[in-house]
């Protein structure tokens, strides 16, 4: 019989193999990737993640990760940068990073980011800007914008001529539109994956 105190462990396996397959194994290879053989312990376990509300079983009887399945643990404890802090492995509560990331999720997109020129504002090259889009925008946001029919991400300023954007990057000149500047959406936040 599957252990319930290990259910933890077997939806991280669960976890790990969405990640990589897109999907949630059948019945047979769960108890396959977890070592469980006996059919019953497997369907005590989809039972248990199911009341928890980790996997739904769809109309057509396959198995599909709901929100919580994605959502990751977030420590009990702000991880400073600067001074050590005491140990402490609580964890208080789960996030969907979905979530964190896009409080409007029908209004933003992920654009992934091409060049140097807002490294000093943190953003390089590769990373992943969370535009939530919108044709509105406050002089200082970073946001994606269409100026003279070319899309680039920059902060937006103003002064006395007009709107103009502001690279971040000793290197590039402000940006002023010689005909046309449209603010396609403002940057909510950035994903940047170190390996």
């Amino acid at each position: 019989m599957a252990n319930p105190n290990r259910d933890a462990e077997y939806l991280g396996k669960l976890q790990d193999y969405y990640a990589d397959y897109r999907n949630i194994p059948s019945y047979s290879a769960i108890g396959e990737l977890l070592g469980m053989a006996s059919k019953s312990a497997v369907s005590a376990l989809v039972k248990r993640l199911t009341l928890a509300g980790f996997i739904e079983v769809t109309p057509d009887k396959r198995l599909a990760p709901t929100k919580r399945f994605f959502e990751r643990e977030l420590a009990d404890f702000n991880l400073p940068a600067g001074l050590p802090a005491a140990a402490n492995d609580a964890m208080s509560e789960a996030i969907s990073l979905d979530e964190f990331l896009m409080p409007r999720p029908a209004s933003s997109i992920l654009v992934k980011i091409k060049g140097d020129s807002m490294m000093e504002a943190g953003i390089f090259d590769g990373d992943i800007a969370v535009v939530e889009k919108r044709h509105a925008a406050l002089v200082g946001d970073i946001v994606v914008a269409i100026v003279d029919n070319e899309y680039t991400l920059k902060e937006l300023g103003k002064d006395k001529a007009g709107y103009f954007l502001i690279p971040h990057n000793a290197d590039y000149n402000i940006i002023r539109p010689e005909a046309s500047l449209e603010i396609f959406g403002v940057m909510v936040g950035l994903v940047r994956k170190y390996r």
